[in-house]
């Protein structure tokens, strides 16, 4: 640093040198890559500035440290902010990435995006996800605690800290989540509001005009006011009054967007666009900067930022001392613990995987709901439940507790909130060492699909059980009879979708579901199917491959018959009647495209042989996506239409899931 530079910066207290480095590196970075959000970083710099050197414990060094504090920005479009963060308290990421902000390659996407950066706990950009998932991870800290902490041997005891803007706050996801997180008192949630007035659209006011504190009341949470983010005496008064408080916290701080900024604090153009070269210039002037160069760092303002390393090494360390004392006084537990954290499931938990009686008529998710308590004893740290629909998905854990205001047992209540169920269910396996299912009808996978896109970007372990999966509902009528649900899950890269076709394949699925990297979804039957004779017909062990030779005749079959789920029974049934005909035809299980996409070619060549062209997919659903499998000379029978209210046999017969009519189209094909 030069002379010249050396003497403005004297002028300046350290800390306003220090916040006014996260603005200039944030205004810096936008405005290098032509693109991006400033005002909100600019605005939050005090906040952020005392969290991160004042309260948070966390270590640059060991980012994945487990006692760690976890810091959210739920606001993901003010990325920059979190990336001088980190970058200036020392994590592996060197100033050339904040430079590279938002270009192909580089370690500072748009949006903060997990796995990419050390120290971002969760991907965030679509709003509101980063605030449930930071009820996710109070929720399976709460767990965690219970089934760990002993008396004098606390390993497990942090805060979740989560800035969330106007934008989160409208989404209707945290209104669910924030319903249920004061409802179960999870004190370790403390979060700021950036109420800053301001949308892209203009004041706030346009649409948002609700007491936010006010709302949060009357969830429960303890809720505070600050009215300027930079009275850092009054912030630091708020975090310590939150820390002290037995219920989720959430602090309404009043900002302004692009603070420092001459023509644009305080308007909607500082939110989502660069403030310009010549703004920026000017902003740094009126915040007395030291330089115009960009990207310029204080070397005062750097070393006090990094003593974050040695603290953060130091808090470890500590900690690493009483987690020794915990391995003497409480070994099993311990051993235990770092298994679960390691990701290694108990040793023989696939021993308690049912097999079921041929015959036996059973509904896949009966099947599954067996499955399910069969392994939940062999599994202490499968955690979940269901939108207050245990009863009709089978999820209920039995003599497992539950987990509510009092209690940490194993099953969750998540009320009537799809959308925030999946989105704690990512905070939960964000948060290590548990595998969070979550359970409800299948039509209503619509509320969940933000999360469930999103546990499939981050490769986050969450199983969701959807039953009631077809136009087997019957009664119910159109409105709750899924048809384009499936294709649409199927389209999700990095999705795994299981529909098991009976019983066995169903105990099948469950080992499938938990020993598979990423999301799984179970999709299962509200009617009774028939349980196959194995001896008969090929194990369900094969049904792990994804799709495999139920039942074959003699030589080169001149059809194959696909089928999933309820459907696999029309299949077989078929084929049998077209054998009888002196047709020859092979029956295949296809439960998941998923599962038999990750197969060796030869193995797909062995179940549908390139040469058999004569190909029919059966399933009580859109027909979108079969054609890679029927190919061009193929058929389906499937659904292009919705259903209908009427008992579910008679609903397959007036739609044409029936043998007469997979015959017919077999007949029509040869």
């Amino acid at each position: 640093m030069t002379t010249q530079q050396q003497s403005p910066v004297q002028e300046q207290t350290l800390e306003e040198l220090c916040i006014n480095t996260i603005r200039t590196l944030s205004m810096d970075g936008v405005q290098k890559a032509n693109s991006g959000h400033p005002g909100t970083a600019m605005a939050l710099a005090p906040l952020t500035y005392l969290l991160w050197t004042k309260y948070m414990h966390y270590n640059p060094r060991n980012p994945h440290w487990f006692n760690r504090d976890r810091f959210i920005l739920s606001a993901g479009h003010a990325s920059m902010l979190l990336y001088s963060m980190l970058h200036l308290t020392g994590y592996d990421l060197p100033l050339e990435e904040l430079k590279n902000f938002r270009q192909w390659g580089s370690r500072t996407p748009g949006h903060p995006e997990y796995h990419d950066v050390p120290g971002v706990e969760t991907t965030t950009g679509p709003l509101g996800q980063g605030f449930v998932n930071g009820v996710g991870m109070a929720i399976a800290q709460r767990f965690q605690a219970s089934r760990y902490n002993r008396p004098g041997h606390t390993i497990l005891d942090h805060y979740i800290y989560a800035i969330c803007s106007d934008g989160d706050l409208m989404e209707g996801v945290t209104s669910e989540a924030a319903s249920i997180a004061g409802y179960l008192k999870l004190g370790k949630l403390i979060y700021f509001y950036d109420d800053n007035h301001i949308t892209i659209e203009g004041d706030t006011g346009l649409a948002f005009t609700e007491s936010v504190g006010a709302r949060f009341e009357s969830y429960g949470w303890h809720v505070q006011h600050v009215s300027d983010v930079n009275d850092l005496e009054a912030v630091s008064k708020a975090i310590e009054a939150a820390q002290a408080d037995e219920r989720p916290s959430i602090v309404v701080t009043r900002t302004h967007i692009g603070y420092g900024s001459p023509h644009k604090q305080d308007t909607a153009s500082a939110h989502g666009s660069p403030l310009g070269a010549d703004e920026v210039l000017l902003t740094k002037r009126n915040l007395g900067w030291p330089s115009e160069e960009p990207f310029f760092e204080p070397e005062e303002a750097v070393a006090y930022y990094r003593q974050a390393v040695e603290r953060g090494a130091e808090q470890e360390l500590a900690w690493q001392k009483q987690y020794a004392a915990y391995t003497q006084a409480y070994p099993e537990l311990a051993e235990q613990w770092q298994q679960e954290q390691s990701g290694k499931l108990a040793d023989g938990w696939e021993s308690a995987i049912p097999t079921f009686k041929a015959g036996e008529s059973l509904a896949s998710r009966a099947a599954s709901g067996k499955t399910l308590n069969a392994i939940a004893s062999k599994l202490p740290n499968l955690i979940g439940g269901s939108a207050d629909l245990a009863p009709s998905t089978s999820t209920y854990m039995k003599d497992l507790g539950d987990f509510g205001p009092e209690e940490n047992g194993r099953n969750m209540h998540f009320g009537i909130r799809e959308h925030a169920m999946g989105a704690i269910l990512n905070g939960m396996a964000l948060y290590g060492g548990l595998v969070p299912f979550g359970a409800t009808f299948l039509i209503f996978s619509e509320y969940m699909r933000p999360p469930i896109r999103l546990a499939s970007i981050m490769r986050q372990k969450a199983i969701y059980v959807f039953t009631h999966d077809s136009i087997g509902v019957g009664e119910d009528g159109p409105t709750h009879q899924p048809i384009e649900q499936l294709a649409s899950l199927r389209a999700i890269p990095g999705l795994t979708v299981i529909r098991p076709g009976d019983a066995n394949e169903t105990a099948e699925a469950w080992r499938s579901a938990i020993t598979t990297e990423g999301p799984v979804a179970l999709v299962l039957s509200r009617q009774n199917l028939p349980t196959l004779d194995r001896e008969r017909y090929a194990s369900a062990s094969n049904a792990a491959k994804g799709a495999y030779t139920l039942s074959d005749s003699e030589g080169t079959p001149q059809v194959i018959l696909i089928a999933t789920g309820s459907e696999l029974s029309l299949a077989v049934e078929s084929g049998e009647k077209l054998r009888q005909e002196g047709i020859a035809v092979r029956v295949v299980s296809m439960p998941s495209w998923e599962l038999f996409e990750q197969q060796s070619p030869e193995y797909k060549e062995s179940v549908f042989p390139k040469s058999v062209k004569a190909r029919i997919a059966i399933e009580a659903a859109s027909p979108f996506g079969w054609e890679r499998y029927v190919g061009l000379e193929g058929d389906t029978v499937t659904l292009d239409h919705f259903g209908a209210s009427a008992p579910a046999g008679l609903l397959y017969e007036k739609f044409g899931l029936t043998p007469d009519n997979i015959i017919k189209k077999a007949k029509n094909l040869l």
